[in-house]
């Protein structure tokens, strides 16, 4: 039996998933993306099968069995459906302001829905004019009352329209930079607030991805997180939690990829031989297996110390490792699927055709990789590293 990371009651929900995914989601990959629906038939699934409450605890109805195996179950369902995978890592992302910043009475009220499925969360940052840069954001939040007036846009938010949730920020104060954002939990069918749009897309086809338009939209001051002026540290919170869902959505796209060309190489011959006897065959196969397993370990090594309870200080360097290599060899590994199928990687009846596109978002959603490299470099000026040197001439 080879060597298993995880205890013997993760392994038991890992079979779960792998089995749901395997033989109710991988049937229907193709046609999702063919379609460019939104799976609700795989959201039903989730929910029956509780896979949702894997991101929250008991006390919210969920499992409280932690972060890696929410991980675990992503990367499992990314390997035969990227959109299916998607579902879980952003019910995480959308929900993560809730359950770090949000108040008691605001997790009563949300969080159970969340863990059950019945309601999908969305995250809602970015704006046309604002990606990495979050301080350029124009949505403004004004104080009336009881109630605070949102006006502005969101772009490429994953689950418009399907969400009946949304953590969004604009600025109380928009003369303020980063100290003027605030952060909101505005329900889906707020007057005032619509979906604009929905982009047709590369990849994940089947998932949602639109504009959010806000005109006067009245949101009640107690579905403020936070304080005002706190949700620029929410939001960064919240990705260092949430990047390593991409991860696993990239590894799992990753390791499928590499699972279907080992297999289409043992039995497509050549030269009188199965290609996967061939040395630059076979040296592209040992590459794209090694890749995963590295991103494995630095995803995995991630999910153990939210577990473990790492400080948040912690978290961020890891986090934006695990996104990084773990996105990184998405694309990388499904490339060279690709060539290896040769002509049928190229079609759509092989999914390694639909792996590649798939992965390509990976590398720039939740903070593109440009990003994450940059993080990566701040924490490490921080780090004192001095006593390496001592005995150094």
């Amino acid at each position: 039996m080879p060597w298993e990371p995880l205890t013997d009651e993760q392994l038991e929900v890992r079979e779960l998933v792998r089995t749901l995914a395997r033989e109710r989601i991988a049937p229907r990959a193709a046609e999702i993306d063919a379609s460019h629906e939104f799976p609700w038939d795989v959201v039903e699934l989730f929910r029956e099968h509780g896979l949702f409450g894997l991101f929250f605890g008991e006390e919210w109805g969920g499992t409280g069995t932690g972060t890696l195996l929410s991980l675990v179950a992503i990367e499992e369902v990314s390997k035969v459906c990227a959109t299916s995978g998607l579902i879980l890592a952003v019910q995480e992302l959308g929900s993560l302001g809730l359950k770090l910043a949000g108040s008691e009475e605001q997790k009563a009220r949300y969080l159970p829905s969340l863990a059950a499925g019945e309601t999908l969360a969305a995250y809602a940052l970015t704006e046309a004019g604002s990606g990495s840069d979050s301080a350029a954001m124009r949505t403004t939040a004004r104080r009336e009352g009881d109630e605070y007036v949102l006006d502005g846009s969101k772009r490429f938010i994953t689950n418009a329209g399907v969400a009946g949730l949304y953590t969004v920020f604009a600025k109380t104060d928009p003369d303020a930079g980063h100290a003027g954002i605030s952060a909101f939990v505005v329900e889906a069918g707020t007057p005032g607030f619509e979906v604009a749009r929905l982009e047709p897309k590369m990849g994940i086809a089947g998932s949602t991805t639109g504009e959010l338009l806000f005109e006067g939209a009245r949101v009640p001051a107690a579905n403020r997180l936070g304080e005002e002026g706190e949700g620029f540290r929410i939001a960064m919170r919240i990705l260092d939690r949430s990047r390593p869902g991409v991860a696993a959505q990239g590894l799992g796209i990753a390791q499928g990829a590499t699972d279907y060309a080992l297999e289409y190489a043992r039995t497509r011959e050549t030269m009188g031989k199965p290609i996967a006897q061939h040395q630059l065959i076979a040296a592209k196969l040992a590459d794209m297996e090694t890749r995963c397993e590295a991103a494995r370990g630095l995803l995995y090594r991630f999910g153990r110390m939210v577990d473990e309870g790492a400080p948040d200080a912690e978290l961020t360097k890891a986090s934006a490792m695990a996104k990084l290599f773990c996105t990184d060899t998405a694309m990388a590994v499904t490339t060279e699927a690709v060539q290896i199928l040769g002509g049928y990687g190229y079609i759509k009846e092989y999914p390694v055709e639909r792996m590649m596109r798939d992965a390509k978002i990976t590398q720039i959603y939740e903070g593109t990789n440009e990003i994450q490299r940059l993080v990566i470099a701040r924490e490490m000026l921080r780090e004192s590293r001095a006593f390496l040197l001592a005995g150094l001439a």
